[in-house]
């Protein structure tokens, strides 16, 4: 996923950041300590080889880090709550870039947690 990266996969969250440029890592910590913050009991773990975090054994959100960018999976793009705020960013379908030379921003990064959360409990809730 990202050509700086050693060959070996990473066994956890701190060798996954580990490996990249000082920025890098200061924006992938960030979106961790945010996560963390947020949803303490959340389990972290590397699914696909980059950070994830799971609640109620299901995954609750993804992010990776590039050259020049940082990513979050599954961005909600098609809720219309984030459809002009993440307009202003580059990314697929379910996925948004936060560019390295911005700043991040981290109020959205919370909504959009907050909003995964809901999501996940009420497919928790259904399921039960």
């Amino acid at each position: 996923m990202n050509t700086t990266m050693q060959n070996t996969k990473a066994q956890n969250i701190d060798e996954y950041i580990a490996r990249f440029p000082k920025k890098t890592q200061e924006y992938l910590t960030k979106i961790r300590l945010t996560i963390k913050r947020l949803v303490p009991e959340a389990e972290e773990r590397i699914s696909y080889q980059i950070p994830a975090f799971n609640l109620n054994g299901k995954y609750l959100i993804y992010f990776a880090g590039f050259h020049k960018h940082v990513s979050m999976y599954p961005a909600p793009r098609g809720s219309e709550n984030f459809q002009e705020e993440l307009s202003h960013y580059k990314g697929g379908k379910g996925t948004v870039q936060f560019p390295l030379d911005r700043p991040l921003p981290v109020d959205l990064i919370k909504r959009i947690i907050k909003f995964k959360i809901d999501e996940n409990l009420k497919m928790t809730k259904n399921k039960k």
